[in-house]
């Protein structure tokens, strides 16, 4: 069911090219949305891109950009994609939506080559601005897009994105911010200062992770089982 404004699926997240490792031959983008992300791409000479995309008219745009779409929840669509066969596995702000991005990531590591690996950006829940618009303003208000978008059924930090994938049995290859804040207010960077940078994450609205399945572990182990 389509409940966001159709500008919200068109979004091309041009932000997120400079992740994309060099040398890859074929991705897929979970939540490529009418496609255009995927399209830039193939723009930039990667030979085969997928997309899954829950959004039926989302996705017919997509499928007249790449190679290959699949329309549905992608954790019912995982056993219809290829074994070992893509170098990346893209989730741009994705996860946060989902119901068990856990299992969605133990179990899509069968369809990464070896060598392959996840790129996820997620959302930061202690973004300057959302945290002090909770704590000074008692503001905690869902919106249509953003960090409090009314669809997140997950919230992460820094240190909660590289628990979870070390959890599920991947190893993190780059974790960085992203989006800083344009203007850092002089109350952040004093109080920054001041707790000796303990609170730098807060100037990201999202970070961005690559995660290189391992060779063994809890998450190898479930995903085994």
């Amino acid at each position: 069911m389509e409940t966001k404004a159709e500008v919200y699926y068109q979004g091309a997240r041009l932000d997120m090219l400079r992740f994309v490792p060099s040398g890859v031959e074929t991705v897929l983008e979970v939540g490529c949305a009418g496609g255009g992300f995927g399209h830039e791409l193939k723009k930039l000479g990667i030979r085969e891109v997928w997309g899954v995309e829950v959004i039926p008219s989302a996705a017919r745009r997509a499928e007249e950009l790449l190679d290959r779409v699949l329309v549905g929840d992608i954790a019912s669509l995982i056993d219809e994609l290829p074994a070992a066969y893509f170098d990346v596995v893209i989730f741009n702000d994705v996860l946060e939506h989902l119901v068990d991005p856990f299992s969605v990531l133990t179990r899509i590591k069968s369809k990464l080559r070896d060598g392959g690996m996840v790129v996820s950006s997620i959302p930061n829940i202690r973004y300057y601005a959302t945290l002090t618009d909770l704590v000074l303003h008692k503001n905690w208000e869902y919106q249509d897009s953003g960090i409090l978008d009314r669809t997140h059924l997950r919230f992460f930090t820094t240190r909660s994105i590289h628990l979870m994938y070390e959890r599920l049995g991947y190893e993190v290859v780059r974790h960085e911010g992203n989006n800083p804040m344009k203007k850092r207010p002089l109350s952040y960077r004093l109080a920054n200062f001041i707790l000796a940078g303990k609170i730098s994450d807060m100037q990201y609205e999202q970070f961005v992770t690559w995660a290189r399945p391992t060779r063994s572990g809890p998450g190898a182990d479930r995903e085994n089982g």
